[in-house]
């Protein structure tokens, strides 16, 4: 089992920890919800070194990332990020990452933790056929930590006096020395709040973070862990690789056609799109149930005639909205917000209502 280098903090703060895509992660410090609430409220502190992170460069390394991922890299300037997809042949579902765009011939790329061999052999097999491109794993190297809420903006000025980070727009990124190293700050995050996710290397993590703890004591930071993580994700609808995306979903039957660009040149999966566009049978929608029963992944979902239609892809108790509600993925004609359906929950159908994402209105546009 790997360690992130702030596991000893993590184990001194009286986290639960667990097995998460091969590391030992905090699930949760003082509880779900209260970790949930500080960062819809006022701010909490993630680690997520878990995740993978490569370099691809060289003069070729834009044409082939344009050759492996759905979304346009010419449509991403230098200090910008981009989400993005890689796909099979079939068109399921690689991996989703975010691409950093350091300048021309550099690009920085996070992928999901439990994904990071997988990814990092799928863009070493097909760069093969690429001269001048270069593949490197960082992940080992690098910590990565996320600061999300409406004060975390604040907090981060108070760290950084000296960079002007409300200027950041939204899926922009700009470095800076901590202690002497150099680190990327970006305004990029999975909970719909104001946030960043700050790049560094190990020897830096755990000072970085203890001055993010003490400069945000008095607006109410929090650790939070893992499991609050996936609350706040599903309020907003996101993603998660494994539950609404995998690699046999189609990005087109997730919610993710804005993020494959058809006008663009070839990609692996292109014409797999295609021939889903022309005959969509599926897509991925927000529910809520009645009562207090949670919804899990793969419980099946009805309609009002009891009739199969689909299945649920993440489901909980929503700390915000004190509600049970999840995704699905379910014929085309039932995705109408206000459409009846029944989840069954242990044997039992439990009434529910077809609803928009994000469940929560999100803090960032």
């Amino acid at each position: 089992m790997k360690k992130t280098a702030l596991y000893s903090w993590h184990e001194q703060a009286g986290a639960k920890i667990i097995d998460f895509g091969g590391y030992l992660m905090p699930v949760q410090y003082t509880g779900i919800i209260a970790e949930h609430t500080a960062v819809r409220t006022a701010a909490g502190i993630f680690d997520v070194s878990h995740m993978g992170n490569f370099y691809v460069k060289g003069p070729n390394a834009k044409e082939f990332l344009q050759s492996i991922t759905t979304n346009d890299l010419e449509k991403a300037a230098p200090g910008t990020a981009q989400y993005n997809l890689m796909l099979y042949p079939s068109g399921g579902i690689v991996d989703d990452l975010i691409i950093y765009v350091i300048d021309d011939e550099t690009f920085f790329l996070i992928v999901n933790a439990s994904n990071t061999v997988k990814d990092f052999e799928w863009i070493r097999d097909h760069v093969r056929s690429f001269e001048g491109v270069e593949l490197e794993d960082h992940t080992d190297k690098l910590s990565l930590i996320a600061l999300q809420g409406p004060a975390a903006l604040k907090i981060l000025s108070g760290v950084f006096p000296s960079v002007d980070i409300v200027a950041l727009g939204s899926f922009q990124f700009c470095k800076t020395r901590f202690h002497g190293a150099e680190i990327m700050i970006a305004r990029t995050g999975y909970t719909g709040e104001p946030g960043v996710e700050i790049c560094m290397p190990n020897e830096s993590a755990l000072p970085l973070w203890e001055a993010l703890v003490e400069g945000g004591r008095a607006c109410g930071i929090q650790p939070v862990g893992l499991g609050a993580r996936d609350t706040l994700r599903l309020e907003m609808g996101y993603s998660l690789y494994g539950h609404e995306i995998d690699q046999d979903t189609n990005p087109l039957e997730a919610r993710l056609k804005w993020v494959v660009k058809m006008d663009k040149g070839h990609f692996i999966g292109k014409e797999a799109c295609r021939q889903v566009e022309l005959n969509l049978k599926k897509g991925v929608a927000g529910f809520s149930l009645e009562g207090r029963v949670l919804p899990r992944q793969h419980f099946k979902v009805y309609n009002t005639d009891r009739q199969e239609i689909g299945y649920v892809c993440s489901g909980t108790l929503s700390p915000t909205l004190q509600q049970p509600v999840g995704t699905c993925s379910i014929f085309c004609e039932y995705l109408k917000p206000g459409t009846p359906v029944l989840v069954e929950v242990r044997g039992v159908l439990h009434s529910g209502v077809i609803r928009s994402l994000p469940f929560v209105k999100p803090s960032l546009g």
